[in-house]
């Protein structure tokens, strides 16, 4: 299931980055270059603005719902608790403690 979701939302991004770059901006965009002068002809340069604008639109929705769908149904809850690898290694055994041998002054010389 997470595995299809993932791949829906790659393809819906990868339309959406399509449709944003073949729309016309004040420097022309992409859309000369991407054959968007063809859908102006096509279609009327009105009704190809509306119709990228409307795809856009719905394009951004499905990629909005879908991220948020697959975040909180799709992914586990978190419901196993994982250790650290220092929580998991064996404790170290208890030394008693080493002793020390008791400091002798030196001796004096007479």
């Amino acid at each position: 299931m997470y595995t299809l979701s993932l791949a829906v939302e790659i393809i819906v991004s990868i339309l959406l980055i399509i449709v944003v770059l073949m729309q016309a901006s004040k420097g022309g965009g992409l859309a000369g270059s991407l054959g968007g002068s063809n859908l102006g002809t096509t279609f009327g340069v009105r009704r190809t603005s509306d119709f990228l604008t409307r795809t856009t639109t719905i394009l951004a929705t499905i990629f909005v719902v879908l991220a948020l769908f697959i975040n909180l149904v799709v992914l586990p809850k978190g419901e196993k608790v994982q250790e650290s690898v220092i929580q998991s290694s064996p404790q170290p055994t208890s030394l008693p403690p080493v002793s020390q041998p008791a400091a002798t002054p030196p001796a004096q010389n007479k």
